[in-house]
């Protein structure tokens, strides 16, 4: 399954590393799943440390130096695409765009703008329900 990792999955486990969405993480790019993200995501996750946790940039860095030996970079297309304006954050529209693009089969978020979008294809998932999904 491939499965789209949005920027706070990636913020929530490189900061605790034993909670709900680290499993999340681990299990999304584990065997038979493919993890993948894009370089917008990766540069927004610098942005919100930079600002949020500046004293845990060297701790986001080598979680990053692991989770790119395991996460496929995808490209964020510029064209929007019909389902993009059911997001109401538009900063979020480019993820949206990216996961369309590949196919993905999930979105692993904890966005709200995301969740609450009524999008069904991909499927929009928190840590918690990606862990419980039985599809």
């Amino acid at each position: 399954m491939k499965v789209f990792i949005d920027t706070n999955i990636l913020f929530s486990a490189a900061l605790f590393p034993d909670g709900t969405t680290a499993k999340a993480l681990y299990e999304a790019v584990s065997d038979p799943n493919r993890g993948m993200v894009t370089d917008y995501v990766i540069d927004e996750l610098r942005r919100i440390v930079n600002r949020k946790a500046p004293q845990k940039i060297g701790v986001l860095e080598q979680f990053l130096s692991y989770a790119l030996l395991v996460l496929e970079i995808i490209p964020t297309p510029e064209e929007s695409v019909t389902d993009e304006m059911k997001v109401r954050d538009e900063k979020d529209r480019p993820i949206l765009r990216a996961a369309m693009a590949e196919h993905v089969d999930v979105i692993l978020t904890g966005d709200r703008d995301l969740l609450e979008s009524g999008i069904s294809n991909p499927k929009i998932l928190s840590a918690s329900e990606f862990l419980k999904r039985s599809f």
